[in-house]
Protein backbone atom coordinates (compact mmCIF):
# COMPACT_ATOMS: atom_id res chain seq x y z
CA UNK A 1 0.00 0.00 0.00
CA UNK A 2 3.00 2.46 0.82
CA UNK A 3 4.04 2.29 -2.65
CA UNK A 4 0.90 2.91 -4.37
CA UNK A 5 0.94 6.37 -1.93
CA UNK A 6 4.46 6.92 -2.97
CA UNK A 7 3.76 7.02 -7.00
CA UNK A 8 0.72 9.17 -5.80
CA UNK A 9 2.61 11.12 -4.60
CA UNK A 10 5.28 11.17 -7.01
CA UNK A 11 2.56 11.83 -9.76
CA UNK A 12 1.68 14.80 -7.77
CA UNK A 13 4.44 16.89 -7.60
CA UNK A 14 5.64 16.32 -11.12
CA UNK A 15 2.30 16.71 -12.74
CA UNK A 16 0.23 18.44 -9.70
CA UNK A 17 1.40 22.46 -10.81
CA UNK A 18 0.91 21.90 -14.40
CA UNK A 19 -2.86 20.26 -14.04
CA UNK A 20 -3.37 23.68 -11.48
CA UNK A 21 -2.60 25.61 -14.58
CA UNK A 22 -4.32 23.48 -17.16
CA UNK A 23 -7.34 24.20 -14.85
CA UNK A 24 -6.77 27.76 -14.17
CA UNK A 25 -5.79 28.37 -18.33
CA UNK A 26 -9.32 26.33 -18.67
CA UNK A 27 -11.54 27.93 -16.11
CA UNK A 28 -9.82 31.89 -17.29
CA UNK A 29 -10.18 30.96 -20.75
CA UNK A 30 -13.59 29.94 -20.89
CA UNK A 31 -14.89 33.12 -18.94
CA UNK A 32 -12.56 35.30 -21.33
CA UNK A 33 -14.50 33.10 -24.99
CA UNK A 34 -17.63 33.94 -23.40
CA UNK A 35 -17.30 37.74 -22.61
CA UNK A 36 -15.71 37.78 -26.00
CA UNK A 37 -18.50 36.36 -27.64
CA UNK A 38 -20.94 38.75 -25.92
CA UNK A 39 -18.92 42.01 -26.66
CA UNK A 40 -18.60 40.41 -30.34
CA UNK A 41 -22.36 40.00 -30.07
CA UNK A 42 -23.14 43.49 -28.92
CA UNK A 43 -21.05 44.67 -31.58
CA UNK A 44 -22.78 43.08 -33.98
CA UNK A 45 -26.27 44.29 -32.72
CA UNK A 46 -24.65 47.78 -32.60
CA UNK A 47 -24.32 47.12 -36.64
CA UNK A 48 -27.65 46.39 -36.92
CA UNK A 49 -26.77 42.87 -37.99
CA UNK A 50 -29.51 40.65 -38.39
CA UNK A 51 -30.30 38.52 -34.99
CA UNK A 52 -30.23 35.11 -36.52
CA UNK A 53 -26.93 36.14 -37.51
CA UNK A 54 -25.39 37.58 -34.36
CA UNK A 55 -26.54 34.54 -32.42
CA UNK A 56 -25.19 32.04 -34.76
CA UNK A 57 -21.58 33.96 -34.88
CA UNK A 58 -21.54 34.50 -31.11
CA UNK A 59 -21.87 30.85 -30.61
CA UNK A 60 -18.90 30.58 -33.69
CA UNK A 61 -16.73 32.77 -31.99
CA UNK A 62 -17.26 31.39 -28.86
CA UNK A 63 -16.62 27.56 -29.49
CA UNK A 64 -13.66 28.46 -32.05
CA UNK A 65 -12.11 30.22 -28.69
CA UNK A 66 -13.13 27.60 -26.49
CA UNK A 67 -11.21 24.70 -29.21
CA UNK A 68 -8.18 27.03 -28.82
CA UNK A 69 -8.38 27.22 -25.11
CA UNK A 70 -9.10 23.55 -24.72
CA UNK A 71 -5.91 23.07 -26.70
CA UNK A 72 -3.30 25.69 -24.66
CA UNK A 73 -4.50 23.50 -21.46
CA UNK A 74 -3.57 20.29 -22.87
CA UNK A 75 -0.67 21.59 -23.98
CA UNK A 76 -0.04 22.78 -20.80
CA UNK A 77 -0.53 19.16 -19.01
CA UNK A 78 2.34 18.13 -21.26
CA UNK A 79 -0.10 16.17 -23.56
CA UNK A 80 1.39 16.64 -27.75
CA UNK A 81 -1.38 18.94 -28.92
CA UNK A 82 -0.28 18.63 -32.80
CA UNK A 83 -1.81 15.68 -33.21
CA UNK A 84 -5.14 17.18 -31.89
CA UNK A 85 -4.71 20.25 -34.44
CA UNK A 86 -3.72 18.23 -37.50
CA UNK A 87 -7.21 15.41 -36.12
CA UNK A 88 -9.42 19.13 -35.83
CA UNK A 89 -8.15 20.12 -39.52
CA UNK A 90 -8.83 17.17 -41.00
CA UNK A 91 -12.23 16.58 -39.38
CA UNK A 92 -12.74 20.21 -40.74
CA UNK A 93 -12.11 19.13 -44.07
CA UNK A 94 -14.42 15.99 -44.42
CA UNK A 95 -17.04 17.54 -42.85
CA UNK A 96 -17.21 20.30 -45.33
CA UNK A 97 -17.07 17.90 -48.04
CA UNK A 98 -19.88 15.92 -46.85
CA UNK A 99 -21.86 19.20 -46.13
CA UNK A 100 -21.34 20.88 -49.51
CA UNK A 101 -24.43 21.27 -49.66
CA UNK A 102 -25.50 22.09 -46.88
CA UNK A 103 -22.41 24.85 -46.34
CA UNK A 104 -23.38 26.55 -49.82
CA UNK A 105 -27.02 26.71 -48.90
CA UNK A 106 -25.20 28.75 -45.18
CA UNK A 107 -23.12 30.79 -47.68
CA UNK A 108 -26.09 31.74 -49.81
CA UNK A 109 -28.20 32.50 -46.41
CA UNK A 110 -25.39 34.48 -44.84
CA UNK A 111 -25.51 36.75 -48.17
CA UNK A 112 -29.07 36.56 -48.41
CA UNK A 113 -29.32 38.32 -44.77
CA UNK A 114 -26.51 40.45 -45.14
CA UNK A 115 -27.20 42.04 -48.69
CA UNK A 116 -31.07 41.77 -48.36
CA UNK A 117 -32.30 41.86 -51.57
CA UNK A 118 -35.66 41.36 -50.38
CA UNK A 119 -37.31 40.90 -46.26
CA UNK A 120 -39.85 39.77 -44.30
CA UNK A 121 -43.10 40.26 -45.98
CA UNK A 122 -41.99 41.13 -49.61
CA UNK A 123 -43.75 39.36 -52.93
CA UNK A 124 -41.02 37.75 -54.58
CA UNK A 125 -40.25 35.23 -57.05
CA UNK A 126 -37.05 33.17 -56.28
CA UNK A 127 -35.78 29.81 -56.84
CA UNK A 128 -38.69 28.87 -58.97
CA UNK A 129 -41.02 29.58 -55.86
CA UNK A 130 -43.67 32.95 -56.17
CA UNK A 131 -45.34 34.33 -53.34
CA UNK A 132 -45.08 36.24 -50.24
CA UNK A 133 -41.54 35.68 -48.28
CA UNK A 134 -42.79 34.40 -44.67
CA UNK A 135 -38.88 33.84 -43.27
CA UNK A 136 -35.34 33.80 -44.04
CA UNK A 137 -33.87 31.25 -42.16
CA UNK A 138 -29.75 30.60 -42.35
CA UNK A 139 -30.21 27.80 -44.94
CA UNK A 140 -33.97 28.11 -46.46
CA UNK A 141 -36.55 31.42 -47.02
CA UNK A 142 -40.19 30.14 -46.58
CA UNK A 143 -42.70 31.67 -49.06
CA UNK A 144 -46.45 31.55 -48.62
CA UNK A 145 -47.45 30.66 -52.18
CA UNK A 146 -50.98 33.07 -52.91
CA UNK A 147 -53.65 29.45 -52.76
CA UNK A 148 -51.68 29.59 -49.31
CA UNK A 149 -49.06 26.97 -49.72
CA UNK A 150 -45.84 27.22 -47.86
CA UNK A 151 -42.81 26.27 -50.08
CA UNK A 152 -38.89 26.12 -48.19
CA UNK A 153 -36.82 26.99 -50.55
CA UNK A 154 -32.81 26.28 -50.45
CA UNK A 155 -31.24 29.24 -50.19
CA UNK A 156 -28.52 28.53 -52.80
CA UNK A 157 -30.85 27.73 -55.61
CA UNK A 158 -32.44 31.15 -54.53
CA UNK A 159 -29.13 32.88 -55.04
CA UNK A 160 -28.32 31.15 -57.96
CA UNK A 161 -31.47 32.25 -59.82
CA UNK A 162 -33.12 35.74 -60.84
CA UNK A 163 -34.94 37.10 -57.90
CA UNK A 164 -37.90 39.09 -58.92
CA UNK A 165 -39.41 41.35 -56.23
CA UNK A 166 -43.22 43.01 -56.48
CA UNK A 167 -42.80 46.35 -55.39
CA UNK A 168 -46.35 48.81 -55.68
Amino acid sequence: MGDIWDAVIGYLTRYGVSFVYALLIFVVGKLCARMISKISGAAMVRAKMNETLVSFMKNIVYYALLTFVAIAALNKIGIETTSFVAIIGAAGLAVGLAWQGALSNFAAGVMLIFFQPFKVGDEVDAGGASGVVKEIQIFSTIIETKDKKTVIVPNAKITSDKIVIQRG
